[in-house]
């Protein structure tokens, strides 16, 4: 597969594709104190088919099970990543209101085109330690963040980024795409938004570097090296020390997919967070990563079987497209976020590399 970076290096290169996010962020938050948690949205005004892959032992999520692709369900208005826990998937209840009223749902009266449910799965990440326990995303912050859709938004700490731990530093949400260049996929956008909160370490103690710039290298990040007092720092940080965790993404892209052919992107995305988290899936996560699939590129629909394995290497390459943008996504997160609650960032303990 080959493939060139898209324009905003943004899921939201994908036609069809806008995200929205609200977060409530003290300055002064310490653990336990202040505000630090928030929501992002990623909207699809015109419906986009989908499908999720659930993998770790602590997921919170609302809506995924009409996703399978034997489900009557076949698109989807929005998808919610928020922090607050369990609590947050309160959020989604924000983004259908606003869908309702703006129209984006299925219709169930053809007399009244103003009668809609919309489809909004959501899940969620455990930030709740990260400033006072009690201040967790609501239905309010998914209006808000479903209000602010568009083609930029903010990368690091910033919606459902805001409150994410990395391992030991701050995590926080990031984004990525790319467009195949040759093959059958040629001109189609795969693109992803990631909020990386794992309990995992998303930096090589030897290195010093993100695992995720291993696919690409530390140059296309723009990293230079380290230095040993830089490493020797990092490396005496202690563990995360919350038991729940979990990593969220949203792949999306403008090739027409069907609900299977999005379950099996959704599982080879999974791929980009084994390569940018060590370890990644573990009982203490709760990682998901939903795909979406807009249709708006003109390029024959990619199947699973029953159809002739003739479909099937546009299929391989969005699934290995998926992989590499969900990977930089992460690297992204990790780069552009910033000191929360007493939480290092990567460019407070590596600032030679950001040099």
């Amino acid at each position: 597969m080959r493939a060139v970076q898209g324009q905003r290096n943004s899921i939201t290169d994908v036609a069809g594709v806008l995200v929205g996010q609200h977060q409530a962020l003290d300055p002064d938050a310490t653990l336990g104190t202040g505000a630090a948690t928030g929501t992002t949205v990623v909207r699809f005004p015109n419906g986009a088919t989908a499908s999720v892959d659930v993998r770790g032992g602590g997921p919170g999520t609302r809506e995924t099970d009409l996703l399978h692709p034997a489900n009557t369900i076949r698109q989807v208005n929005a998808i919610v990543l928020t922090g607050g826990s369990a609590y947050g998937l309160a959020a989604a209840d924000g983004v259908m209101r606003w869908a309702e009223k703006h129209g984006e749902g299925i219709p169930m009266d053809p007399r009244d085109l103003s009668k809609v449910v919309p489809i909004v799965p959501a899940a969620v990440i455990f930030d709740l330690p990260v400033g006072d326990w009690r201040i967790r995303p609501d239905a309010e912050f998914g209006y808000a963040a479903a209000s602010a859709a568009d083609v930029e938004f903010e990368r690091g700490t910033a919606g459902a980024g805001t409150g994410a731990r990395a391992g030991s530093l701050k995590g926080g949400i990031g984004s990525a795409s790319v467009v195949l260049d040759d093959g059958p996929g040629e001109g189609v956008t795969v693109g992803a938004v990631v909020v990386a909160n794992p309990v995992g370490s998303v930096v090589d103690p030897r290195t010093g570097w993100p695992w995720g710039v291993g696919t690409d290298g530390p140059e296309f990040f723009g990293l230079g090296p380290v230095t040993p007092d830089e490493l020797a720092a990092f490396n005496a940080l202690p563990t995360k020390g919350t038991v729940l965790n979990t990593t969220l993404g949203v792949v999306a892209t403008d090739a027409a997919l069907d609900p299977a052919g999005c379950e099996r992107v959704a599982t080879a995305a999974h791929d980009g967070l084994a390569r940018a988290i060590r370890p990644v899936h573990s009982p203490l996560d709760g990682d998901t990563i939903f795909v979406a699939a807009t249709g708006t590129f003109d390029v024959a629909p990619a199947q699973l079987p029953p159809a002739f394995p003739s479909d099937l290497p546009l299929l391989d390459q969005l699934c290995s497209a998926a992989a590499v943008v969900v990977e930089r996504a992460i690297v992204d997160a990790v780069l552009n976020a910033t000191s929360v609650a007493g939480i290092p960032a990567y460019r407070d303990l590596f600032p030679s590399a950001m040099e």
